[in-house]
């Protein structure tokens, strides 16, 4: 670690004890550096228990006596998830309109959209359109997000159920970037039933379709087969697409740096 790196995260540390919140644009401003510098810095940190973040900005260290299955399922393979997000957010354009499904990569998407005017974001993820509200906070996009209507899931983070579907059905979107909780052969699966009804119906809804897929999922199955290669314009992953699979194999994309 660099010397002003280390400076910095005690300067942090300092502050976020003797004000017990404070927000990531206070930080940036503060230490003149990128908000998402400073992101980074407060996940290192939170990481050694030193802070908690929060949204927007970082409070005094708290420990969850029983961690969410969400949380612990967006530190399996971060790194090529967040990678295939740096990928995919380069699909998104100007005036779009997308869907973005419930996720521990998808969730990702917001955390690296930069300078894109005028997006609409419809999301059955509470987590997502967090993360899409402080993008619009940080100025690093514009628009407006669409938390769906219906029944939460905390566990997930996740909205569902037979209002979520309605809703979708009076919409039409753009694009829809869709996670999965496996892929093999020519379909994808995932463990929760209503929150695959609600990712088939974003893929109904769209023009375009993009499968996010970390090494994790290829080649393994889960409860609830939801689509399949043909309703896929392209599948975003860290890993090449097995050779046997031809529906997939045109397809398919891998992330670059992955």
């Amino acid at each position: 670690m660099s010397q002003l790196k280390e400076e910095r995260h005690r300067l942090i540390i300092q502050w976020v004890n003797e004000e017990k919140r404070v927000s990531v644009a206070k930080m940036a401003k503060k230490f003149s550096v990128t908000p998402e510098t400073i992101r980074r810095d407060l996940t290192e940190l939170e990481e050694q228990e030193k802070i908690s973040r929060v949204h927007g900005g970082a409070t005094l260290y708290s420990k969850l006596e029983k961690e969410q299955a969400y949380l612990r399922k967006l530190d399996i393979n971060r790194k090529e998830k967040q990678q295939i997000a740096i990928e995919a957010v380069t699909r998104i354009n100007h005036g779009d309109t997308i869907a973005v499904d419930v996720g521990t990569t998808t969730v990702h998407l917001a955390d690296y959209i930069q300078d894109i005017q005028n997006l609409t974001v419809v999301t059955n993820s509470i987590a997502a359109a967090d993360r899409f509200n402080l993008a619009i906070e940080e100025k690093r996009m514009t628009g407006k997000v669409i938390l769906l209507g219906g029944f939460t899931n905390p566990a997930q983070s996740s909205v569902s159920g037979a209002m979520t579907l309605e809703w979708l059905n009076h919409m039409y979107m753009d694009k829809a970037f869709i996670s999965c909780g496996g892929i093999v052969a020519e379909s994808i699966y995932d463990y929760d039933l209503d929150e695959s009804l609600v990712s088939a119906k974003m893929m109904a809804r769209s023009k375009y379709n993009i499968l996010l897929a970390d090494s994790s999922k290829v080649g393994i199955p889960s409860f609830y087969s939801f689509g399949e290669a043909r309703h896929f314009n392209e599948v975003i992953s860290d890993k090449p697409c097995p050779k046997e699979w031809n529906e997939w194999y045109k397809r398919w994309t891998i992330a670059k740096g992955s």
